[in-house]
């Protein structure tokens, strides 16, 4: 699937893997957001908010400073929903007006094994069997259901508010259709989730559209 197919037309994506970030788009409330930050988290930081600003042009909506959440999540304008991910090297944002959309999930990982011990922590029983079998189009399918998961948590909770643990909700895998669907296991404003995944150049993506 392209990252392209990940969302409706109702969501704008936009991705970046620009090695030479420019700080200069940031406004000036996100860099003192920022603070002193190793190298890393500088580009993940700059590079995802500048793949934000490039959606807010590109879904018609005047841009603002994305800062964050007591949480850590990002802080979005009230007319607009998103999501912000990065890692290794990669950075996306996806953003869409409230009225069409109620939340975004938006997750990306090296397409790599997890580390030892990771699995056991985040997988239910249910889910074991399909990522031992593998998934068509991902190298790693312990990777998308730690993708899946963290999609989930960002689509869960800015409509709920609290924290939602791996062992709260059991994906299924469509195995061809780049597809997946989670059952929320404890009560709240979401009983289901469906979404979407890709590997593109080593990275898997995860994406995770709430109808308005």
């Amino acid at each position: 699937m392209a990252i392209e197919e990940l969302f409706s037309s109702h969501v704008v994506l936009v991705d970046s893997r620009d090695d030479h970030a420019d700080d200069s788009l940031l406004w000036p409330e996100e860099r003192a957001a920022l603070g002193e930050v190793v190298p890393g988290r500088w580009w993940d930081w700059v590079t995802g908010r500048r793949c934000a600003r490039r959606a807010f042009t590109v879904l018609g909506v005047d841009p603002a400073p994305v800062l964050r959440r007591p949480k850590r999540e990002p802080r979005w304008q009230p007319e607009v929903v998103g999501a912000i991910t990065h890692t290794a090297g990669y950075a996306a944002a996806a953003v869409a007006r409230a009225g069409d959309v109620r939340s975004i999930g938006l997750d990306a990982e090296p397409d790599q094994p997890l580390p030892d011990g990771v699995l056991r922590r985040i997988a239910r029983d249910e889910e074991l069997d399909w990522v031992a079998s593998g998934v068509s189009g991902v190298a790693n399918a312990d990777r998308l259901l730690f993708s899946v998961k963290e999609s989930i948590y960002k689509a869960w909770f800015p409509v709920a508010e609290r924290w939602l643990g791996f062992d709260e909700a059991s994906v299924e895998v469509d195995q061809a259709g780049g597809l997946f669907r989670a059952e929320i296991l404890v009560d709240g404003p979401l009983s289901s989730v469906t979404g979407r995944y890709t590997s593109v150049g080593g990275i898997v993506v995860t994406a995770i559209e709430v109808p308005g």
